[in-house]
């Protein structure tokens, strides 16, 4: 079926019901599970002298560290290694790149990502992803 599958979580309920379907299709295809959180580093830009967009980073980068700790050591009570991604950019761009660069054959996301701001300043990523991808997707509604 699958040999490699990216999963994209954001902390969100969607995504956390993606990577558990994810989970799901990685034991029955006995597939390598990737997942992937983007820290949209569009949404930061720096001042010429102000640090404070380090800072926000890096709450960003602790929440990302955070939430996949808490999905990877989830995934091992049930059996399913993960190969855990933290990485900035375009969330679409940068999941859809990943999956390229690792030779996955199916990206699994949600629906909607963690707000509807979000989606307003950023765009819908799942729609960004079956537009874009030439990776198989399956999208995770609520």
């Amino acid at each position: 079926m699958f040999t490699k599958i990216l999963v994209a979580i954001d902390g969100s309920d969607i995504s956390k019901i993606a990577f558990n379907k994810a989970i799901e299709l990685a034991k029955m295809s006995k597939a390598e599970l990737h997942a992937i959180y983007v820290i949209e580093s569009g949404m930061i830009s720096p001042g010429p002298v102000d640090t404070s967009w380090e800072l926000i980073y890096q709450r960003f980068e602790k929440e990302g560290r955070d939430v996949m700790a808490e999905l990877v050591e989830e995934a091992s009570k049930k059996g399913v290694n993960v190969i855990p991604h933290l990485e900035a950019g375009h969330a679409g761009d940068t999941i859809i790149n990943t999956a390229l660069e690792l030779e996955c054959d199916l990206i699994v996301v949600g629906s909607r990502g963690k707000s509807k701001l979000d989606r307003l300043l950023i765009g819908s990523v799942s729609m960004h992803i079956v537009n874009y991808a030439k990776t198989s997707t399956l999208i995770i509604k609520n």
